[in-house]
């Protein structure tokens, strides 16, 4: 599926239909996109639609945040840039966050994508012009 969109007047009907192919089955979801492709600003209105609170920002030197939604649901938020060596993923324990049922928002899939679940929803972000992205949601 094709979303095509300015990053701010169709970002939150993006978001709200992205949203909607995330499930109890389907929670883990890889994102790929250039630096500055907007990763981070989508997640961050994503989670909004989800009803997070708090302040979604990116985890690049945490490597995780963790929020939670109103309805007592969690998400967690990975940033991979900055890893070194696939060891750093198995150090943190990907598999307690990838298997656990919670919602997991992956920045830079790329570099785990050994690692990720077949099912793994894949968002690819392409710039197409300053303000204007376009996602591809592979089902």
């Amino acid at each position: 599926m094709q979303i095509l969109t300015t990053m701010l007047d169709g970002l939150q009907q993006a978001a709200q239909e992205i949203a909607t192919h995330i499930t109890d089955e389907r929670n883990i979801v890889a994102f790929y996109g250039a630096m500055g492709s907007g990763k981070t600003t989508l997640i961050r209105a994503i989670c909004s639609h989800l009803g997070v609170v708090e302040n979604v920002t990116s985890p690049t030197f945490a490597l995780v945040n963790e929020y939670h939604t109103s309805d007592n649901r969690t998400i967690f938020h990975f940033d991979f840039y900055r890893i070194n060596n696939i060891a750093e993923v198995y150090d943190l324990g990907y598999e307690e966050y990838f298997y656990s049922k919670h919602i997991c928002f992956i920045e830079w899939a790329e570099y785990v994508e050994d690692l990720l679940p077949n099912n793994a929803l894949s968002i690819h972000i392409k710039i197409l012009d300053n303000n204007t992205r376009e996602f591809l949601i592979d089902d």
